[in-house]
């Protein structure tokens, strides 16, 4: 156990955030660089070292937590970078951008603030890149075997690690001009800068990992042919369709999906292009949608320069503390003000939008919503409370309906599809086609980063023993497993 005592005597403390005047006018991480290292020690010595820890319960991949943990307060780093790389590919993705699960599960977390695991996690891993312990595994021998994944984002970059290092020849296909999907793409800077994602991607091809970009398959390279070239595929092309609005006016210059904005602004940072073709400077800025993909549209907002930014959304504001229908462990529905929200704008809650209104040019200038409120389970406008707010740029963040059928992956493969519109796999992880199997948003529908880590490491398993009949690699979760909710 790190402190006995530590959860008595130390209260929680978090990463220090740069002041909101001077992080909106960069593109750089919102949190103060080296902050947490002062203080990571004493906060890993809150954990208590449960005899049942459900923080790993609350963590997909399994995270030994209280190990690491232990290993922080102790300031052997290299022990915890292995006992955190033991369970998790990328844990400074996982530690900069996932809302941490495992937080809401942790035992101190019933009458106490929480054990700051993220924190302690991206400091672990911050300060092994920083010590140069982690380094290439490439495999001891080859296997003959070949592989091909579909999808750079964190589900296919999991497989292919795990399968590479299994002794696999590995190909990831990223119709993107550049690896990482959603991560590189759809994550902005501020949230999490690219060069995380970079020396990952060193590392995997140090290893022996085979990239191909600007490849899409179903329209680059037919999907029947792909298996015939290789020994097995890996479906991760995540749940990119995203959820549209139809409502009059939807048609008019400057509404857009969420996906269609934030790319650009990314493009910009890499230094494809000078200024964004849609960009909030000037202009009055709504954002549809209350999740975690509606706060990168407003942080995005604020650092072009937007004249206001709202942001929309259709479910009531969630309580500051847990519902009673919410228990520890589970992942409660908070009111969450994100580092994107304390730069400004207003949130709306409870409201719907009835139709957008558009200038004589076509170009949208107004947004028309009302409120509404649930009533025997049933959503319900509320007469009398519509109101109009100036839209010069509206983005829908609405969340994702499923991967793509459009360019024809799923029907040139044959593959099934679930109830709900997914990839169908069996336990291993296998589609109906043999050989071909589907990890991540595109077999689960749209998730968490920790959860699509762990369905590629799980997935990797199943290709593993396809191709050799066993395998000693981890699969941490089942495809029939869900999240900690009610």
């Amino acid at each position: 156990m790190a402190d006995p005592k530590g959860f008595l005597t130390t209260g929680r403390e978090v990463a220090e955030t740069r002041p909101v005047g001077e992080r909106v006018k960069d593109w750089n991480e919102v949190y103060v660089p080296g902050s947490l290292l002062p203080i990571i020690s004493k906060q890993a010595g809150r954990c208590m070292d449960c005899g049942i820890p459900f923080c790993h319960n609350g963590c997909p991949l399994g995270n030994l937590i209280p190990e690491w943990n232990d290993y922080a307060y102790r300031e052997d780093w290299s022990a915890a970078s292995e006992r955190l790389h033991a369970t998790n590919n990328f844990p400074e993705f996982t530690g900069r951008l996932c809302p941490a699960p495992c937080e809401s599960a942790c035992v101190l977390g019933i009458n106490q603030p929480a054990v700051t695991i993220k924190n302690v996690e991206v400091s672990i891993i911050d300060k092994a890149w920083g010590n140069g312990d982690v380094t290439p595994q490439p495999p001891e021998r080859l296997s003959g075997k070949t592989v091909a994944v579909i999808g750079s984002g964190p589900a296919g970059l999991a497989a292919a690690q795990q399968l590479t290092r299994a002794g696999h020849t590995v190909a990831v296909y990223e119709r993107a001009d550049r690896i990482g999907g959603l991560l590189r793409y759809g994550i902005p800077e501020f949230k999490m800068e690219k060069s995380h994602i970079n020396r990952r991607i060193e590392q995997m091809r140090a290893e022996g990992t085979k990239f191909r970009t600007e490849i899409e398959i179903g329209r680059d390279i037919d999907a029947a042919k792909l298996r015939r070239r290789y020994d097995a595929v890996v479906i991760a092309a995540g749940a990119t369709v995203s959820r549209d609005l139809p409502v009059p006016g939807r048609e008019l210059n400057g509404v857009h999906f969420a996906m269609e904005y934030l790319p650009l602004a990314n493009k910009v940072q890499e230094g494809d292009l000078t200024v964004s073709p849609v960009t909030a400077e000037g202009k009055h800025v709504v954002v549809i949608g209350g999740g975690d993909t509606g706060a990168d549209c407003v942080g995005t907002a604020h650092r072009q320069g937007a004249l206001s930014v709202t942001q929309l959304e259709i479910m009531p504001k969630p309580g500051e503390e847990r519902n009673a229908n919410q228990p520890w462990p589970t992942f409660p529905m908070l009111y969450k003000v994100t580092s994107a929200h304390e730069e400004g704008g207003e949130r709306v809650y409870s409201v719907s939008t009835t139709h957008f209104e558009g200038d004589e040019d076509g170009n949208v200038q107004a947004l028309h919503l009302i409120e509404v409120e649930f009533k025997d389970g049933k959503l319900e406008q509320k007469p009398g409370t519509e109101r109009v707010i100036p839209a010069q740029l509206v983005t829908l963040a609405m969340g994702f309906t499923g991967t793509d059928q459009a360019n024809g992956l799923v029907q040139q493969f044959g593959l099934e599809l679930d109830e709900r519109g997914n990839i169908a796999r069996d336990a291993d992880y296998a589609t109906n086609v043999d050989g071909v199997f589907v990890a991540g948003d595109a077999g689960r529908g749209q998730s968490l980063i920790v959860w699509a880590i762990a369905e590629g490491r799980s997935a990797a398993r199943g290709v593993d023993r396809f191709l050799t009949g066993a395998s000693a690699l981890p699969a941490p979760i089942r495809p029939t497993d869900r999240s900690l909710m009610v």
